[in-house]
């Protein structure tokens, strides 16, 4: 019943996580809707965000480039391939801590209870689907873990790694497998990880970090076990 103009970006904001097609069409008649500046602006937004937003070369945050600063690398040009968490020298190079996305990441660092480095994993992965496994960065997890300085962190060694999946059924899975791959890899000083430590109780059953309150979240990271 639409024009092909008007189903072709309804199309594309289906795209976007939990925006179904009614979500999505209600976005394309606010834009009929806006002065032609908030278009323009809208549009400039999304080609800036492309062009200046960087994924960190450790954690996978994204971050916008400034000039190198402290601990943090060069690509060359003036600029860093480490985001603002991972360049900080006051954070504890002994913890990982392993996140599903980037909200998470961002939930958890609201709580300034948490000095550690960070992984974002990219997903979960359900106890029914294994090739959800390959959508995972588990790879690169196991490559930061086993040799950080690759990636642009000096002088750290991991003696905690903490699973920040969330509470559901599929963040459970992906936590049982992440246990069971990192269990057997050895530090670069040799041995095994020391400890893997999941959050504590505090977070709803089926919740996610992303909806949490910041005392919850805290709660759930000093018990960990």
């Amino acid at each position: 019943m639409y024009p092909p103009s008007i189903r072709k970006l309804i199309e594309q904001f289906s795209k976007f996580p939990t925006v179904g097609p009614r979500t999505a069409a209600r976005f394309v008649f606010y834009l009929l809707k806006v002065s032609q500046n908030d278009v323009t602006e809208l549009i400039n937004s999304i080609s800036n965000l492309r062009k200046q937003i960087r994924i960190c070369s450790f954690c996978f945050n994204p971050f916008e480039p400034s000039f190198v600063q402290h601990n943090g690398t060069s690509n060359g040009k003036g600029e860093t391939d480490l985001c603002q968490i991972c360049q900080g020298h006051s954070r504890d190079k002994t913890l990982l801590l392993v996140v599903e996305k980037e909200v998470d990441l961002i939930s958890l660092e609201k709580t300034k209870k948490y000095n550690g480095l960070y992984f974002i994993l990219g997903g979960t992965v359900s106890a029914l689907k294994k090739e959800d496994l390959k959508l995972l960065r588990t790879d690169d997890l196991k490559e930061r873990f086993q040799n950080p300085q690759k990636f642009g962190i000096s002088g750290a060694e991991f003696k905690e790694i903490i699973i920040a999946t969330n509470p559901t059924p599929e963040g459970e899975a992906t936590a049982l497998y992440l246990e069971r791959l990192l269990k057997p890899l050895n530090l670069p000083s040799g041995g095994h990880v020391k400890k893997i430590t999941r959050l504590g109780r505090g977070l709803p059953v089926g919740g996610e970090l992303e909806y949490a309150d910041e005392e919850t979240i805290s709660s759930a990271l000093e018990s960990r076990r």
